[in-house]
């Protein structure tokens, strides 16, 4: 079975190469480029629309040509959102998966009595990834920031 960074455009499959080659972690890349360590795993992913300015820092990080990434991933570059197949067979992402589905309402109930009725936003969004130690164990903290959009009434 293909890899799902195997099924991605060239463009952002070199970018993979680059970063294998270069030994950099995305939470270096990302100190270093001024972003999250999120958003610059999602440009890797095609799910993030980098700027001019985060093109030339990568090609600069990475040792790659700007021009080519300016080329395949620049101002015409749209991302097309949500990869891969539901649910996911992927064991890590299973469990994100699974985390919805056993706790979505429940967030949803206690989102909703906090807000009112609307939704977060998962495009004035902040998504960040923690390592904490527990009683002697690694946890993993994930944290979301959404902005709250209200439905209209009309």
């Amino acid at each position: 079975m293909a890899s799902v960074t195997q099924t991605l455009p060239s463009a952002h499959q070199s970018l993979f190469e680059a970063k294998a080659k270069s030994g950099y972690t995305f939470e270096q890349l990302a100190q270093r480029m001024g972003r999250s360590e999120v958003w610059v795993a999602a440009v890797f992913y095609a799910q993030a629309k980098p700027t001019p300015e985060d093109l030339q820092k990568l090609a600069n990080i990475l040792g790659v040509s700007s021009s080519v990434l300016k080329k395949d991933l620049g101002e015409h570059f749209y991302p097309e959102r949500g990869l891969g197949k539901m649910p996911p067979s992927d064991a890590l992402l299973y469990r994100l998966y699974e985390i919805i589905q056993v706790y979505g309402y429940p967030l949803k109930s206690v989102i909703h009595e906090k807000f009112g009725d609307g939704i977060m936003s998962a495009i004035a969004f902040e998504a960040h990834v923690d390592k904490v130690e527990k009683d002697g164990s690694d946890y993993v903290k994930l944290s979301f920031l959404g902005k709250w959009l209200p439905y209209a009434k009309f």
